[in-house]
């Protein structure tokens, strides 16, 4: 049984939307972050504080989160942000050219977190998670969604659809060609979406670990109780987009393109000429001195049946990576970048030619295998998912005075 409640939003007038709604507060740099909060109305101001502040001011530090908590009560004076008259829930939808990400904005339970029916799949760094709990300690509110998916349910797919039949609330198309919308659901749907949920048997969180680790110790240290609640938008598994998470190494360790690729049949990988894009699973495409080869582990040297060792992320890492490299955190390693399956294949292969090193390029890690993972009770390697399009900040806010 899944508890997931409705609650009252503070969020964007609908006329202010387009302005407010900003990219999450850590897929951009800080030229980016400026660039973006021109407005003053961007939600940026709350997320990423110090774009208002002096060049060179670190974002984790008090003076910091106070200016975000300041920004956040200027938003809700002026009327930019606006409070739900009573609790809700909400449907919140994205629209690529090509896709529609259709789901839930609800309150979900911190209990059933630290109890494992909201699962994992990825370990927090500490100091990550030492910046989002004071930040969520000083603004007193729940500013950004834990982005939590759920095997798709015929029950809730329905539900979805009848709330979205009625106009939005708001739409705005963002920067990035993003269709955004958001549904505010009526009152009598309120118990039938809680049953809805309440049949599902877990919830599996996509992004937003350090944030659900923030609410946990923020909510335990206010000593409170059993039913404190987190924000989260909650999507069926059959509409999220999933793509690769790739890899560049810029430090070749003293290989050429030719002792690299005896290096790797030595390790046990065969390598042929390849394009691009992994064509499946248990693949990885690599460009290297300006080609681009397929690599595929050797029978053997993969655990199939294993559901972290089999991830293309685990013996990529455990089994290249690692050996050929030297790079046994890649948490830490200086010499190891993560790229985002958004990025185009040749923009990627131009920056390896100018900079040097290697690429390596993901298929998708599917979310059956999330499942798995999570089911088992284990961790996927660092950056084994990347989502699109990606959940805006701003869309909701919940108030931690909420019940």
């Amino acid at each position: 049984m899944v508890d997931v409640r409705p609650f009252r939003a503070l969020r964007p007038a609908p006329e202010h939307a387009a302005a407010v709604i900003s990219p999450p507060y850590d897929v951009l740099d800080d030229a980016e972050a400026r660039r973006l909060a021109s407005d003053p109305r961007s939600f940026l101001h709350v997320t990423r504080p110090e774009v208002g502040m002096p060049h060179g001011t670190l974002p984790a530090q008090r003076v910091v989160w106070e200016r975000g908590r300041d920004q956040l009560r200027r938003l809700m004076q002026d009327g930019t942000l606006q409070r739900e008259p009573y609790p809700s829930y909400y449907v919140y939808a994205l629209t690529t050219a090509t896709h529609r990400q259709t789901g839930f904005i609800a309150a979900c339970s911190v209990r059933e977190y630290e109890e494992g029916v909201i699962r994992e799949h990825e370990h927090t760094l500490p100091e990550k998670e030492d910046d989002r709990t004071r930040h969520l300690e000083t603004l007193d509110a729940q500013v950004g969604l834990v982005f939590l998916a759920y095997r798709a349910d015929a029950a809730l797919a329905d539900l979805a659809r009848r709330i979205a039949a009625a106009p939005p609330l708001w739409r705005a198309t963002t920067t990035d060609g993003i269709e955004h919308a958001l549904w505010v659901a009526p009152q009598e749907l309120n118990e039938p979406v809680a049953a809805a949920f309440a049949a599902l048997p877990a919830l599996y969180i996509a992004d937003g670990h350090h944030r659900s680790a923030a609410a946990s110790r923020v909510h335990r240290s206010r000593g409170t109780d059993p039913t404190a609640r987190f924000l989260a938008g909650l999507f069926p598994d059959d509409a999220l987009q999933v793509l690769g998470y790739h890899r560049v190494v810029t430090d070749l360790r003293g290989h050429n393109a030719t002792t690299l690729l005896d290096a790797l049949d030595a390790a046990g990988f065969d390598v042929v000429t390849g394009s691009s894009l992994p064509p499946a699973r248990g693949h990885v495409a690599m460009y290297l001195d300006g080609a681009w080869y397929l690599v595929r582990p050797r029978d053997g040297l993969v655990d199939v049946a294993d559901p972290v060792a089999s991830l293309d992320t685990a013996w990529l890492q455990h089994a290249l990576l690692a050996p050929v490299f030297g790079i046994v955190d890649p948490r830490t390693a200086p010499e190891l970048r993560f790229i985002g399956g958004h990025r185009d294949p040749d923009a990627i292969a131009a920056e390896v030619d100018e900079d040097g090193g290697v690429a390596f390029l993901l298929h998708p890690t599917g979310m059956d295998q999330l499942f798995a993972v999570a089911d088992a009770g284990k961790m996927m390697p660092p950056k084994s998912t990347w989502f699109e399009p990606k959940l805006r900040e701003g869309v909701a806010v919940r108030l931690l005075d909420e019940p």
